[in-house]
């Protein structure tokens, strides 16, 4: 199931935008079309496609920048690997495997 829900952004001027938000609430087994963001290697590039996480941690990650659409890259990492930092709409963010492993790539 997919729900799509609006949330009014708050406008500097008195015009009012909306952002739209698609977030998969039912997982379904062996769905996974596109690899995760993790598969990335440094300095590659790849579209976020969706989101697979409950929609509380999903409408979190996209106030972050992680928007459906919008290219993603990964940089340094940690050094054992984890958490690992993703360059996205301007802003560098530090995501965990566990779960970056949830942000599909188109």
């Amino acid at each position: 199931m997919q729900t799509v829900c609006l949330i009014p952004d708050r406008a500097v001027d008195d015009t009012s935008s909306q952002m739209q938000v698609r977030v998969n609430k039912d997982k379904p087994q062996g769905s996974h079309t596109g690899n995760p963001i993790t598969s990335l290697r440094r300095g590659e590039s790849g579209i976020l496609d969706r989101i697979d996480l409950p929609e509380p941690d999903a409408r979190r990650l996209m106030e972050m920048g992680f928007l459906p659409g919008h290219t993603v890259v990964p940089a340094r990492s940690a050094p054992g690997g984890d958490p690992r930092v993703y360059q996205v709409d301007g802003s560098e963010i530090a995501l965990r495997r566990e779960t970056a492993r949830h942000l599909i790539l188109r």
